[in-house]
């Protein structure tokens, strides 16, 4: 009876630490006591939750093209496409970025799916009274903020330009050997994170935050992420501009990074690839922009979305990384092709 006990205490104090070990702390929010203070503009959404954004470029008043800017995995809507001045005024350019949900001064969204992103970009479009149609850029992760939009907002779109998206490997559409060999292509770190992030969910904190095995928090900044562009840009980016405090995860790496990979990698309501064209008229364009060089974002996958969905217009970049858009002339070509749709004059694939 004795050792029966022991056994049963054992595993109900296992039990207790495995939960506790699944269970993220609460945010830090903005604004709250403790937590860290609110320096931007932020508006207030349907659902109570604020969002916080960033404005550039020509007055909204004025601007002829107004552009929505989703930003990137472990970033915020700091992250500058680097555009000039003369462009923006020649143009009449107006950038519209905000922090999306969890990240930098923006509130979590413990709801947050791929859906509620699209939703999230229209609030932020009309509370702050920028017009009926405006064009929207989805950055690396923050590319599913852009399909969303795609499949639940198309009436509002004039634009869309996807670059280096994220492509989730189970999407239905792809060939199972074709999405599983991109899969492999990828570092061990990531292929456990996305994998728990896809069919675990509830664990992904644990993983993240235990220090037995190399798991994704150990790869930020890893040389093997990185094309030989990359590692140039990223030297020219530091003599710039040194590291300043990473405010993208104040408020938590939960609610920013984890959430992001799995709401990213977990099962979407639709299949990109089923989309229809938003623009049978050719009122507008969709373009994706992707690095043949770009390690983390596999280019056979991207190609495969691209010639299923032939409406969009496709730009590869032969020695492009996944840091292209900071690349020299890129962001103009990008910005140039969506709103005039001049065709780049950088070499496509074909």
């Amino acid at each position: 009876m004795f050792v029966q006990a022991v056994v049963l205490v054992l595993v109900v104090v296992l039990i207790g630490w495995g939960y506790q070990a699944i269970q993220p702390p609460p945010p830090k929010l903005c604004g709250s006591p403790g937590g860290p203070p609110v320096t931007s503009p932020r508006i207030r959404l349907r659902d109570g939750r604020y969002l916080s954004y960033k404005e550039r470029g020509v007055p909204k008043e004025i601007a002829t093209y107004k552009i929505i800017v989703a930003h990137g995995f472990a970033d915020s809507k700091d992250y500058l496409i680097p555009v000039s001045r003369e462009l923006a005024e020649e143009l009449g350019i107006y950038l519209l970025s905000f922090d999306r949900a969890g990240y930098g001064e923006s509130d979590p969204n413990p709801k947050r799916s791929v859906k509620s992103e699209a939703f999230d970009i229209q609030d932020l479009a009309d509370q702050l009274e920028i017009g009926s149609k405006f064009y929207v850029i989805g950055i690396s992760m923050g590319a599913y903020s852009a399909w969303s939009c795609l499949k639940h907002i198309p009436h509002r779109l004039a634009g869309v330009a996807l670059i280096v998206p994220l492509v989730n490997y189970w999407w239905p559409s792809f060939p199972a050997n074709l999405s599983k060999d991109a899969f492999r292509t990828q570092i061990v770190q990531y292929q456990w994170a996305f994998w728990i992030a896809h069919y675990a969910p509830s664990l992904l904190y644990c993983w993240m935050t235990q220090k037995w095995f190399p798991s994704l928090r150990f790869i930020v900044g890893h040389p093997g992420t990185f094309s030989r562009q990359d590692r140039e840009i990223l030297q020219k980016m530091l003599a710039a501009e040194p590291p300043t405090q990473d405010k993208a995860r104040q408020q938590g790496d939960y609610e920013s990074l984890h959430r992001d990979l799995m709401v990213g990698f977990g099962k979407w309501s639709f299949d990109p690839m089923d989309l229809n064209n938003p623009f049978p008229h050719n009122e507008g364009s969709v373009h994706i922009w992707q690095g043949y060089e770009d390690k983390v974002i596999p280019v056979a996958l991207q190609r495969y979305v691209s010639k299923r969905l032939p409406w969009i217009q496709y730009h590869e970049l032969p020695d492009g990384g996944h840091l292209l858009l900071k690349a020299d002339g890129v962001s103009d070509n990008i910005l140039r092709a969506l709103v005039l749709g001049e065709k780049s004059s950088i070499t496509d694939f074909t």
